[in-house]
């Protein structure tokens, strides 16, 4: 398949600097790119939402074991507020 791109100066210019240091043709390049970003996108969107964010949950230890049950209260002490 043929793909007509337009890139602006600075765009252009990395690419060229890539495939000189990489040795290998700007098409080879533009081809790489796009196969990592659909890879890497499709990765992403296949994920469920919490492996999107595993690496923050349970992340901290808060030393009280009881905040899902008095999660609103311990913030509302912490934060001066009574009501």
């Amino acid at each position: 398949m043929t793909l007509s791109v337009r890139l602006d100066e600075n765009t252009r210019y990395k690419l060229q600097k890539t495939a000189e240091a990489l040795r290998v043709t700007r098409t080879e390049v533009v081809r790489r790119s796009l196969q990592e970003y659909c890879e890497r996108t499709l990765k992403e969107i296949e994920q469920s939402p919490y492996e999107l964010i595993k690496d923050l949950a349970g992340s901290g230890a808060s030393g009280q074991g009881d905040l899902s049950t008095r999660g609103e209260e311990i913030l509302r002490k912490r934060f001066g507020r009574n009501q």
